[in-house]
């Protein structure tokens, strides 16, 4: 039987990426290969993992080993600084391709909706996480630290992230991989206090437990939960019957960290439940935030007539991500619209442009793989076309896998001079040289 070998187009190089490339190359037998065609935007691979991942977390960043075999396999190939929608279009790569899978991930960061959104010092947490992680297209983001408190709006990891990143003492992120212009504004920062505000009870928070049970190890920040508002969400978890075992860990953890004893340090990261921002204050910035306190009843959560505030001079909001849009995809409720993965024709979607921001990075193993089962299922005849090769403009200054290798090399090498992991090159035409060249 004559060996058939299909074109696969994978759009962006983070983990859903990556491990929709892995499931492609689990599935091939002696009929059936995948050339694998992977394109990202940046001139740099690995997605989140390189520029989302907070840089006091480097074990998460481990991940990339497993990218970097997955790179290594035939019938692989990287196309970096290659932009869909500008240097190539869907249609173009729908009619190159066997199928095309979009894993471009949520990189909108979502609004409140309130009054004062939009003033100086109120950022998103998808431009703040990207600032301090070295992301190219992020190094001029204006941050102010130059307040006491700051207040993170959110009850999910990465406003957990963005939280210790604030409260912790700076010297603490020396031997990180946090991007030099964001570790001399975090050293001049008069922060000394960060409040994590969830408009939901600690039942519903979105923190996972190992994330939580490490705030008490931080060693120049007190972690505060109110025990009383634990306490009340544990009741009204008993009343449910059984329950995930997530939530169980999770309540436990906070239970930890309010029992925990406090060491009188003058850094303090606190996070309150039930608090619903109404509005953001100030003149030319932000000032101060009114929250309206919320309550549970009969699973629900309600507004109450009662409020608080908090002066502030910096609001970061962490409350998700929408998807990029794309010429020739729709958006629903922040994703990709998509049937189980399938969007239309030969085009699919994994990753949290399919499912929305949910999940850790291991999350996307099982979807992606869930969808190129979907895929093979539908495959037809091989098409006879030529790739990606045909559809970019001539000079067109593709990084290819051993030119990351290269600037992946050189970071590192700079970074073992520093005592880090890397320094990561944040100007867009240096990447482009260190990967040209």
């Amino acid at each position: 039987m004559t060996k058939l070998t299909y074109k696969i187009a994978i759009i962006g190089a983070g983990p859903a990426g990556y491990f929709t490339a892995q499931a492609f190359q689990k599935a091939q037998d002696k009929e059936l290969t995948f050339a694998i065609d992977m394109i990202e935007r940046l001139p740099t691979p690995w997605g989140l993992v390189r520029s989302g991942v907070a840089p006091d977390h480097p074990k998460i960043k481990t991940v990339s080993k497993v990218f970097e075999k997955i790179a290594k396999e035939d019938h692989f190939r990287l196309f970096a600084n290659v932009e869909l929608g500008k240097d190539i279009s869907l249609k173009d790569l729908r009619e190159a391709y066997d199928a095309v899978v979009l894993a471009t991930g949520s990189a909108t960061g979502r609004k409140l909706g309130i009054i004062g959104e939009n003033l100086k010092n109120c950022i998103s947490a998808a431009d703040f996480v990207p600032w301090y992680n070295s992301h190219p297209d992020f190094t001029n983001v204006a941050v102010d630290l130059n307040t006491d408190t700051a207040v993170v709006i959110g009850a999910g990891n990465v406003a957990m992230d963005i939280a210790r990143m604030l409260a912790i003492d700076p010297t603490e992120l020396d031997p990180t991989d946090t991007a030099q212009h964001a570790l001399d504004v975090f050293k001049a920062s008069k922060v000394k206090k960060v409040i994590i505000c969830g408009r939901r009870g600690p039942e519903h928070a979105a923190f996972t437990a190992p994330e939580l049970r490490d705030l008490p190890k931080l060693e120049n920040t007190d972690v505060y939960i109110d025990a009383d508002q634990i306490h009340q969400a544990s009741l009204r978890v008993d009343q449910m019957g059984e329950v995930e075992k997530d939530l169980n860990n999770n309540l436990e953890a906070m239970q930890l960290i309010a029992k925990h004893d406090k060491k009188g340090v003058e850094r303090k990261l606190e996070i309150k439940f039930l608090a619903a921002p109404k509005e953001i204050k100030g003149i030319d910035k932000v000032e101060e935030v009114i929250f309206t306190i919320n309550e549970v009843k009969d699973g629900k959560v309600i507004g109450t007539d009662k409020t608080f505030s908090i002066k502030t001079g910096l609001v970061v909001t962490a409350i998700g991500y929408d998807a990029v849009e794309y010429p020739g995809v729709k958006i629903e409720n922040g994703r990709i619209a998509n049937i189980a993965g399938h969007v239309e024709h030969n085009i699919y979607v994994t990753g949290w442009a399919k499912r929305g921001p949910v999940g850790v990075i291991g999350t996307n193993k099982s979807d992606s793989s869930d969808v190129v089962d979907l895929i093979i299922d539908n495959l037809k005849e091989p098409k006879n076309s030529t790739g990606i090769e045909g559809l970019l403009k001539s000079g067109h200054q593709v990084i290819n896998q051993v030119g990351w290798e290269k600037i992946n090399a050189t970071e590192v090498i700079s970074g073992e001079l520093a005592g880090k992991p890397r320094i990561k090159e944040v100007d867009w035409k240096r990447l482009i040289s260190l990967g040209t060249s």
